[in-house]
């Protein structure tokens, strides 16, 4: 059997996940400080809805944003993902008055996201947006803007 071939020796696969683990326990960290009435806003939100919490996002944010809405489903709350692309092409009509939409952007500047604005404020579903701080399209078109602050993503 041959040996794998190696890049990297065990001491640098150890330090590289040592590392990883290190930017993760920051973000978190930093994360706590963001925590404040916005969330607990944002709670009762989702918690007097009566419709479906609505979740998307595009790219990494919306690979999250499927974990988001899976963990409301398995939880109890009914809640679905949404693609913000396929929004656009026909899937926007599941989103109905009474849902919350959760919409998530790094720089809070998806331009597949910025296209449900109008359908959102015309049903006046409530938008809560999160993104690593308080610039960009989403949060100004947000009623409550969550933020992750300025970590390493």
């Amino acid at each position: 059997m041959s040996q794998p071939n190696r890049s990297l020796s065990h001491e640098q696969y150890i330090t590289t996940a040592i590392e990883a683990i290190n930017t993760e326990r920051a973000a978190l960290s930093l994360l706590t400080e963001q925590i404040d009435d916005r969330f607990a806003e944002a709670c009762d939100v989702i918690l007097a809805c009566s419709g479906r919490v609505v979740v998307t996002g595009m790219g990494k944010s919306g690979l999250i944003g499927r974990k988001i809405a899976a963990t409301f489903a398995s939880t109890g709350t009914p809640a679905f993902f949404m693609h913000p692309g396929e929004a656009g092409h026909g899937d926007l009509g599941m989103l109905v008055k009474g849902d919350v939409l959760v919409a998530i952007s790094n720089s809070g500047e998806s331009d597949e996201i910025k296209t449900l604005l109008p359908v959102v404020k015309r049903l006046g579903i409530p938008l809560i947006s999160i993104s690593r701080d308080h610039r960009g399209m989403l949060p100004n078109a947000a009623d409550i803007v969550l933020t992750l602050g300025k970590s390493q993503e």
